[in-house]
């Protein structure tokens, strides 16, 4: 296994984000649509938190009762992006290491990390990202 590989050999490049001023039900739709879990959020190119999917459910009711699709089209509604979405982040550098952001993965409560060089969003992992790194070392 190679030792210092760093997270950039992994991590996804063509990032779907959204700006905070978006919409909520926009990030439903692109969860559905491009069946990922994370998405950064951007203020202009800076990046300002990161919405993911069980950030969503947890506002939702369409998972626990039928007929509910009006309830969470309301609910939806009424808050934003920068309400949901997670701002007190971590990120990672390019350069870091695989081992370090899987050690981060595995020591806080974090299943993706922005990954940024400067300010600018150059990609994002996640735990599978790592998951499926560590199955090609067997």
């Amino acid at each position: 296994m190679k030792k210092r590989e760093p997270i950039s050999s992994i991590m996804t490049t063509k990032v779907v984000a959204v700006q905070e001023q978006d919409k909520l039900q926009d990030v439903m739709e692109i969860f559905r649509k491009h069946k990922i879990r994370h998405l950064p959020v951007l203020s202009g190119k800076k990046i300002a938190g990161i919405i993911s999917r069980t950030d969503i459910n947890r506002l939702t009711f369409g998972a626990l009762f039928e007929n509910q699709e009006g309830a969470d089209e309301a609910v939806l509604e009424i808050l934003s992006i920068p309400q949901v979405m997670t701002s007190k982040l971590k990120m990672v550098n390019p350069n870091d290491s695989i081992r370090d952001v899987a050690e981060i993965f595995a020591n806080e409560e974090f299943h993706a990390l922005p990954v940024v060089e400067g300010e600018e969003l150059k990609g994002i992992v996640t735990t599978t990202d790592i998951i499926k790194y560590m199955l090609e070392q067997y």
